[in-house]
């Protein structure tokens, strides 16, 4: 099968690059994958393809931009020239810009591909059902809110014609089925991007290190965090270093420029900037706890996946799509009040000064990381394809009910 996969990849700054990332590095691997023909936007350096040799053929083309207005063009170009076997879009609503129609000319993709008779799927992070605008850096206006609220649903329509819808949510189905009646819904899991041998749950000696990780500035701030660790500072001697490891979200730019002028008088506040793939490992490897200093949540979140991964204890917020995920998926941490920095420093500091529940909390997580590898979704999408592909020469209309899944997938 040669497979398409229009995303965002590193080094870029577009929202799901790391997704899209640990997508293609899992596909390759897979027997059924005989070249991944990468779909991405542009950048200024060349595309982190450092895999090991093994795996399929990996072809890159740069098809599209952030807030471009010919991008449908130029994306449809590449399919003509690649005639790839399948498609996979890798998507959120402000996935190919946040002004209001480059982003929705790009989200209209999946409906043409399906018109051209190409097996599509539709991995959808978020729904804007389940999105909070102002939060979310849309719009704080309840007018504009409403009129994203009708685009949005119409632009979900076309989303919907692809063959396959899939989302990392249960909520998102039966949300989905209800208001679209929409019988192409499948639940595949976000996945765990890497297993990494089991972790030395010890800290490293220093100070112990409170991270947040991700692209700030709209739903997900760092001024709470701060505030809170200095907060444990006054009521504890513990030795803490905060580390905030990311960027400006796209909607927000100059965002952690201002924080660190804001909290110039905070010690050991360390801000890294973006962070390579290949650097991620030391970043979480390194941390006590990851904080998840989130206002909303716009779908399933990738940092928790790392987190579990790596073995690290979380502190999050009781909200939303991230309490559903915890409850499905196995994961455990210490809960917050959102934007509440009192509350906030009460979860922190409880793992902090408690290095058994830390161990058992940061364990959990990596068993929950361990039961979703990102190899066995990967196989669940190949499975999907082959079941859409199958149907479509029978002259079928897709159902995913009918659709059996390889035995290793069936227990996901």
């Amino acid at each position: 099968m040669k497979l398409a996969i229009v995303t965002a990849y590193p080094p870029s700054k577009v929202t799901l690059t790391e997704y899209g990332y640990y997508l293609v590095k899992h596909f390759r691997l897979h027997d059924e994958i005989d070249e991944i023909v990468l779909m991405t936007d542009k950048t200024t350096a060349a595309k982190d393809l450092n895999f090991q040799e093994d795996g399929c053929k990996i072809s890159v083309e740069e098809c599209w931009d952030f807030n471009s207005y010919t991008n449908v063009l130029r994306v449809n170009k590449a399919i003509s020239k690649h005639r790839p076997d399948a498609i996979l879009f890798n998507l959120q609503f402000l996935k190919f810009g946040d002004k209001k129609i480059p982003a929705a000319l790009g989200l209209l993709l999946p409906y043409l591909c399906k018109k051209r008779g190409i097996p599509t799927i539709s991995l959808l992070h978020n729904i804007l059902e389940k999105v909070d605008l102002g939060n979310a850096g849309f719009t704080d206006n309840k007018l504009l809110q409403y009129a994203y609220n009708f685009i949005g649903t119409n632009l979900t329509k076309f989303i919907l014609a692809s063959d396959i819808v899939a989302v990392t949510i249960s909520k998102y189905v039966s949300t989905l089925e209800k208001k679209y009646r929409a019988k192409n819904i499948a639940l595949i899991p976000h996945g765990s991007f890497e297993t990494p041998p089991t972790p030395d749950f010890n800290l490293p000696s220093g100070p112990k290190q409170v991270m947040a990780f991700g692209k700030f500035g709209t739903y997900k701030k760092v001024e709470v965090l701060i505030e809170a660790v200095e907060v444990i500072r006054g009521r504890t001697d513990e030795d803490i270093e905060i580390v905030i490891a990311g960027t400006d979200s796209p909607n927000t730019p100059g965002y952690i420029e201002e924080m660190k002028q804001k909290y110039s008088h905070v010690d050991q506040l360390r801000f890294t900037g973006y962070v390579a793939e290949e650097d991620v490992p030391v970043i979480f490897g390194e941390s006590a706890v990851v904080v998840f200093p989130y206002t909303s949540t716009t779908g399933s979140s990738g940092v928790l996946h790392q987190a579990g991964s790596y073995g690290k204890a979380v502190t999050l917020p009781d909200l939303g799509d991230l309490s559903i995920l915890v409850r499905e998926e196995g994961y455990r941490g210490e809960f917050f009040i959102p934007e509440d920095k009192y509350s906030l420093a009460d979860s922190i500091q409880k793992i902090l000064t408690d290095d058994a529940y830390r161990t058992e909390l940061a364990q959990a997580n990596y068993k929950a990381a361990c039961s979703l590898p990102m190899s066995t979704i990967t196989k669940m999408y190949i499975d999907y394809f082959k079941a859409i592909q199958v149907q479509k020469s029978k002259g079928q209309v897709i159902d995913v009910n009918a659709i059996k899944l390889s035995p290793e997938t069936t227990d996901v």
